[in-house]
């Protein structure tokens, strides 16, 4: 499968290493082996899948974050080492014990993160064999290489990078990151890297990525799916001129979180446009409700219908699909003649039925474009909720039922 790489401009970080190697885990000749490195003074914060069967590598990644200084991120793809049990955490702490001695380092300053086929042996010896090459490639240029090497089904790299002004002080943020199936983050993405040389204390820095991914990978869906080994990592190196940021109402922070939320938003946008056999972006808007969850379980029931996914891959407007959709999402004590629905500014659907406006040659002008947006108006309250999907195609079925052949 070909690999479009298509990234922006990726603005190096100060301060933060990225090195690429062929391991040979799952295809011959292929970048698999990624090691990020950055100083011992930088902060690090990082947010982890919920699912209960999460991977050998997300436990002693968390487990790491907490005992030692982080120096090192090591990624390989080709086999996601969970459903491992007892070796499979053995596995993943001899590539940290062998980064860490050859680095001087201790197996504690690395993380592991790993994606790919779940239940699978780890190949230990391939990973460490690959481990000097890659270490030897480490560059602040790093960036395109890497994106390339964190890849499973993804169809292109993503990447994002954007520069700030903090106190007359130029700052970089740049990340890149993988998923494409599986895809229904519940913290992060399936695997996502963003480093910063600005300076910011490590709490803050934890606060600001749970922000930004609650409003960015946490909004989005391929499939329903919880990967088990979702982790989403972000690095402050300090390095810049800018000076450090200590709390919240420090006039500066407001710019960098704006900031780092837009690059894991854009991250996240990627991933779901990448969808495995996705043609479409679908932006669901559902505004006016009770509650933000009350809001979040109607985005979220439209946007895991199938036949409501099936609907856009086709270019259908099947407004009752989106309409059925709602009345199942749970609202208590539901008002239907309230309910107003539109495709962009089409409306479909006012005081209980169709739109007396709409027709159907409206509808598919909408339906025909490559990204739409769903506003779902409840007109109950003040809350509001967007998130992002994709639709569901027949390459879907077909890159999931050939997934381990």
């Amino acid at each position: 499968m070909s690999i479009e790489i298509n990234l922006p401009e990726m603005h190096p970080v100060s301060g933060f290493k990225l090195g690429t190697a062929c391991a040979g885990i799952k295809l011959a000749e292929h970048k698999d082996v990624v090691i990020m490195s950055f100083p011992a003074t930088a902060n690090v914060a990082g947010v982890f899948t919920q699912n209960a069967f999460c991977a050998a590598p997300v436990h002693i990644a968390k487990t790491h974050l907490q005992e030692a200084q982080a120096q090192y991120f090591i990624v390989n793809t080709g086999n996601a080492n969970a459903g491992t049990g007892e070796q499979g955490m053995a596995d993943a702490l001899a590539t940290c014990e062998q980064l860490g001695k050859i680095t001087g380092t201790g197996e504690n300053s690395v993380l592991p993160f790993s994606t790919g086929v779940i239940g699978e042996t780890l190949p230990v010896n391939k990973i460490i064999s690959a481990l000097p090459d890659a270490l030897n490639n480490l560059s602040e240029q790093g960036w395109k290489e890497a994106a390339q090497g964190i890849l499973t089904t993804d169809t292109c790299t993503k990447g994002a990078s954007t520069q700030v002004s903090i106190a007359g002080e130029w700052v970089t943020i740049t990340g890149i990151s993988k998923g494409s199936g599986m895809i229904r983050p519940d913290m992060a993405t399936m695997l996502g890297f963003v480093a910063t040389d600005a300076a910011i204390e490590p709490m803050l820095l934890q606060t600001m990525l749970k922000y930004g991914a609650d409003h960015s990978f946490n909004r989005i869906t391929v499939d329903g799916d919880t990967s088990t080994n979702d982790s989403c990592m972000l690095v402050a190196t300090g390095c810049s001129k800018a000076p450090l940021i200590t709390n919240d109402d420090h006039p500066d922070y407001q710019t960098l979180l704006t900031a780092v939320t837009d690059v894991l938003e854009q991250l996240a946008k990627a991933i779901v446009l990448d969808g495995e056999g996705a043609t479409k972006l679908i932006n669901i808007k559902v505004k006016a409700g009770k509650t933000e969850q009350e809001c979040q379980n109607v985005a979220y029931t439209i946007a895991h219908s199938p036949l409501v996914k099936t609907a856009f891959f086709s270019s259908d407007p099947n407004w009752g699909r989106i309409l059925a959709a709602v009345g199942r999402s749970g609202i208590n004590d539901f008002d239907i003649n309230a309910l107003e629905v539109y495709l962009d500014e089409v409306c479909l659907v006012r005081q209980g039925g169709r739109a007396d406006d709409y027709t159907e040659a409206r509808g598919q002008s909408v339906m025909d474009q490559d990204e739409i947006t769903v506003t779902v108006d409840l007109q109950r309250g003040l809350a509001e909720t967007q998130i992002w999907t994709c639709d569901l195609s027949y390459d879907y079925v077909k890159i999931n039922a050939e997934y381990r052949t």
